[in-house]
């Protein structure tokens, strides 16, 4: 059910089971760690800069495929600690700009997965929430560290215990996610901001993308992410798009980036 093409520097993934919201078994979980194992390839080669997931359908993704499950010998540890846990950090980790265009349904594991992607554009009517309440469970995949890091205590709680999701519009308004469009221009708009990000300074972007995360992770204060960003900005020097950048603007020219080291 999951789709890779590699095309004008972009990887994009697609989860394709629309008759089910795109909702995740283990043998799909296995197949969209592969495609990140591939798009990783191309970072290293230099055939990918960015990455894009995409879910078929109505729905981004409805959360974990439950049809099959039997709750009396579920293995639920080796679902979330064996599979999930261990592919959000690999798309993470990805070594560069990551993206995600939700629309529909962003539910359990589907959340996780955006909360795993470095910017994630929605759909002004997207779903987003908890529907936990619903099946006796409790929230997963990062999604009680991502309400409370954003919205507070009182509003994840509220969210968690009455089951109610809300839009992408309000998911944006109160900071969830970067930006909401109407449905019918997510793509077309998404893509034009990735195609953008695809053509600039790569390496540029991947430290800036570790430093956000060290911020994130580790709490690092101000004068230390100074300290970061100035041995990152060092290592910079030396590449072939900071020579550009300055070239360029000393030239009055738009720059011509390649993303490599």
């Amino acid at each position: 059910m999951i789709e890779l093409t590699i095309a004008d520097s972009i990887a994009r993934v697609v989860l394709n089971a629309p008759q089910k919201m795109n909702s995740l078994d283990v043998a799909a979980l296995d197949e969209l760690s592969l495609a990140y194992d591939q798009a990783a390839a191309g970072v290293a080669d230099g055939s990918v800069r960015a990455l894009v997931l995409t879910g078929a359908g109505r729905g981004f993704c409805a959360g974990r495929d439950i049809s099959a499950v039997n709750p009396a010998d579920d293995d639920v540890t080796g679902y979330l600690d064996g599979k999930v846990q261990p592919l959000l950090e690999k798309m993470s980790n990805l070594p560069a700009p990551t993206f995600a265009l939700v629309q529909g349904a962003c539910l359990g594991v589907g959340l996780g997965l955006a909360i795993a992607t470095d910017v994630v554009y929605v759909a002004e009517n997207a779903k987003i929430g908890s529907p936990f309440a619903n099946l006796g469970a409790t929230l997963d995949s990062g999604g009680h560290w991502l309400f409370t890091e954003r919205l507070g205590a009182h509003r994840t709680l509220d969210m968690i215990y009455t089951a109610e999701l809300i839009s992408g519009a309000e998911a944006v308004k109160s900071g969830l996610f970067s930006r909401a469009f109407p449905s019918e221009d997510l793509v077309e708009r998404g893509e034009e901001l990735i195609g953008k990000v695809a053509q600039g300074a790569t390496q540029a972007f991947v430290e800036s993308k570790r430093l956000v995360q060290e911020i994130r992770d580790q709490r690092v204060g101000l004068w230390a992410s100074m300290k970061t960003e100035n041995r990152a900005q060092a290592a910079l020097c030396d590449t072939p798009d900071y020579a550009e950048g300055f070239k360029s603007f000393q030239d009055k020219r738009p720059p011509v980036f390649y993303g490599k080291k």
